[in-house]
């Protein structure tokens, strides 16, 4: 646990302190939620990951440790720090309460996630607000990375039955069946994602515990017995939104438009659900995929920064 002082001067800023934990209780997973909740409602969106709120559950993570920024007793920030990656610096998200902005307690945070992770570190600035913008110039960190999220309606949906190379078909998940298979072909087409690639077991079985989970929307492509890629799609019942989750190809199979018949295949089953919108991420510097989903209509949405030392 780490203690900041606040100045007397300053009420808002009276009994601030900054737990840093490495397992959260049910109470401050639930108190941590709760303020991720309220802050989307005034920001638009998440504060904080998919990855990272599932962290926030299950007990101990390894690499992985929670920051709680409280005033008196009361959870008024809350920033996690995924250290995980054996070549990357470590990952952070930090969030304060609407309440309680403007009084320093980003930049508490920040400071915080600086000293745990030895001043090397990457943060997310989702939505790339110019508070988050703000906050990384005055911790010293430079923008290096923008992921974007891209959004077509489906209402207009035209897109012919997906042509798959010669002896590949397409069935759907199984669990416990598949999980093996899948995870391998993940970390191969995702070798160079330092999120996705890394995807576990446990990371697996945590998503396939999650409402939205449904295999019938997660689609795997076989030659003979081999998994050669897939396309996992996510339904947002709230907000009647579909999700090219993600889309992978072996690297042996791409190259011969294996991705593309996927990418089809997924739009053509969560326009056939109703659904009036699709939306998927990809990083800004990958022309060739930015492409692909241009030509597919998908147009820029949002964009989600991240910011590193630069150590």
């Amino acid at each position: 646990m780490t203690t900041d002082p606040a100045p007397a001067s300053d009420p808002a800023l009276s009994g601030r302190r900054i737990d840093t934990l490495t397992v959260l209780s049910a109470e401050q997973s639930a108190a941590v939620l709760a303020l991720l909740t309220e802050a989307a409602r005034t920001d638009g969106q998440q504060a904080v990951s998919e990855q990272g709120r599932l962290q926030l559950r299950g007990g101990e993570r390894e690499g992985v440790r929670h920051l709680l920024l409280s005033i008196g007793d009361e959870l008024a920030g809350y920033a996690q720090l995924e250290d995980t990656d054996p070549v990357e610096a470590p990952a952070a998200e930090l969030v304060v309460h609407p309440a309680h902005r403007g009084h320093g307690h980003g930049r508490a945070l920040g400071s915080a996630l600086l000293a745990a992770s030895g001043k090397r570190v990457r943060v997310w600035a989702h939505g790339g607000h110019s508070a988050a913008r703000h906050l990384a110039q005055v911790l010293g960190l430079t923008l290096f990375r923008e992921l974007r999220q891209m959004r077509r309606p489906l209402e207009d949906l035209e897109l012919a039955e997906p042509v798959l190379p010669q002896g590949v078909r397409i069935r759907t998940f199984v669990p416990g069946q598949d999980d093996k298979a899948w995870l391998a072909v993940n970390a191969a087409a995702f070798a160079h994602h330092p999120e996705q690639g890394s995807l576990t077991q446990r990371d697996l079985d945590d998503r396939k515990a999650e409402p939205w989970f449904d295999p019938a929307g997660f689609f795997l492509a076989f030659r003979g017995d081999e998994l050669v890629g897939f396309h996992w799609t996510k339904v947002h019942t709230q907000e009647r939104l579909g999700e090219v989750y993600v889309v992978g190809v072996a690297p042996a199979g791409q190259g011969g438009g294996l991705g593309k018949a996927l990418t089809a295949t997924g739009l053509r089953h969560l326009a056939a659900a109703g659904l009036p919108t699709a939306m998927l991420y990809v990083d800004a510097d990958n022309k060739a995929a930015v492409s692909v989903y241009e030509r597919l209509g998908f147009t820029t949405y949002e964009t989600d920064l991240m910011y590193r030392t630069e150590s």
